[in-house]
């Protein structure tokens, strides 16, 4: 006992932070918690709030994060939380914020064991609005709160378990309500935005999973069923007029899909759920098609043709929804293009103009890159380098008009103007003549 109250003084004399933490080594940890205790310029060092660590049995070590404190990132100096701690780890209230630098605050709250425990409140990184506000548990969303969408709007209201909504109400951004939740009962409704209920039936992780109805917006039968992480998977479908116009058997068929109203939008083949080799997609509007070929996993994936008002537009090849591979383009039944795509651009192929061959070469971004021009009888006009090269032009009697540099099809650089085969003007161009008149 004499020994410590001797520690005891020596260090209340000391004032060096170093010198204290190097006597502190050699001490035991009952011996630390008993110092510590009693003197501030200990607490201080060692960043402890008092208050909160006389709560703890004393089952920790000393030097551990206790009281308020800051973290930052590993890559820098960058703030990432601020607030209470206790045996090291976040205890109490704090904020974190996204760790970029310019101290966006990222949630709000109280934390219990390292973790999200208790009221707290989320933000949008890229916005700074609130996009949740209610109780955690464990570091997720448990007991009751509110979500909202990227512009501030409520978008659901109730009870969460586990990070998932589980039983309360969907908002759209005019405020309507647009699905109601019950997990308890494992019940759902969904609403359009007149507030006509769309569908009815079970609920998993926030999709249709299990029997449920669907509706079209007159309200009249669209499927029933059972539907499987959100789609149909075995049931039937219906128009409007209660006739059977499809059945899934594990997410399988052949499938015509009509809108509110009753209007034939798609017809073909799905495999799990989902588009799956050969289908047609028709105007709503007009009734004509829009579509006509192969799909894999939703998308267009195979060969196809498009149509524009019934007219054959383009036909090829996709992948993963957009061209890719070999195709063709049409103008009122008329070849203008034919050549290669690449994720819906043009890449390579020829022009034609009244069916003969106006350009050929390279794209880049559907416009022309490297290739030559073509007039009416087959002539070279021009010649594209990187969209940009020498260039001759004629006129309809296949006179010279025009020699010399072009720069994204306009005349851009030394050039040479001509009429009626004689020179006219020499000089520069730059989207207009700069130079001598002859």
């Amino acid at each position: 006992m004499a020994e410590f109250k001797e520690i005891k003084s020596l260090i209340e004399n000391i004032k060096s932070s170093f010198i204290l933490k190097d006597i502190f080594l050699f001490l035991n940890e009952k011996q630390k918690l008993n110092l510590i205790i009693y003197n501030k310029q200990l607490q201080n060092i060692f960043g402890i709030d008092i208050k909160a660590y006389k709560k703890v049995s004393g089952k920790y070590k000393i030097g551990e994060k206790n009281g308020k404190g800051k973290e930052y990132s590993l890559l820098g100096n960058i703030l990432i939380y601020e607030g209470e701690y206790l045996n090291g780890k976040r205890n109490g209230k704090g904020k974190e914020y996204f760790g970029i630098g310019n101290g966006i605050l990222r949630f709000e709250g109280e934390y219990l064991n390292g973790k999200r425990n208790g009221k707290g409140k989320e933000y949008n990184i890229f916005s700074g609005n609130l996009i949740f506000e209610g109780e955690y548990l464990n570091g997720e969303r448990n007991g009751k709160g509110r979500e909202y969408d990227f512009d501030g709007n409520l978008a659901f209201e109730g009870e969460y378990l586990n990070g998932k909504e589980w039983k309360g109400k969907g908002y759209n951004r005019s405020k309507m309500i647009i699905y109601e939740l019950n997990n308890e009962n494992n019940f759902a409704l969904e609403y359009n935005d007149l507030g006509r209920i769309i569908y009815e039936g079970e609920y998993l992780n926030g999709k249709r999973n299990g029997k449920g109805k669907e509706y079209y917006r007159s309200v009249k039968l669209k499927f029933e069923g059972e539907y499987l992480k959100g789609k149909e998977w075995n049931g039937k479908g219906y128009l409007g007029s209660n006739n059977i116009i499809y059945e899934f058997k594990n997410g399988n068929g052949y499938v015509k899909k009509y809108n509110f109203n009753d209007k034939l939008y798609f017809e073909g083949e799905y495999l799990r759920g989902e588009k799956n080799g050969k289908g047609k997609e028709y105007n709503t509007a007009t009734g004509k098609i829009k579509f006509e070929g192969e799909y894999r996993n939703g998308q267009k994936n195979g060969k196809g043709k498009e149509y524009d008002k019934g007219d054959l537009v383009f036909e090829g090849e996709y992948l993963n929804g957009q061209k890719n591979g070999r195709g063709k383009e049409y103008n009122k039944g008329k070849l203008i293009f034919e050549g290669e795509y690449l994720y819906d651009y043009k890449i390579r192929g020829k022009e034609y103009k009244e069916g003969k061959l106006e350009y050929e070469g390279d794209y880049l971004f559907d416009k022309k890159s490297n290739g030559k021009g073509y007039d009416e009888n087959g002539n070279i006009v021009y010649e594209l380098i990187n969209g940009s090269g020498s260039v001759k032009e004629y006129n309809s009697r296949g006179e010279l008009e025009f020699e010399g540099v072009s720069l994204n099809g306009k005349r851009n650089g030394k050039g040479k103007e001509y009429k009626n085969g004689k020179l006219k003007f020499e000089g520069e161009f730059q989207w207009k003549k700069i130079g001598k008149c002859i």
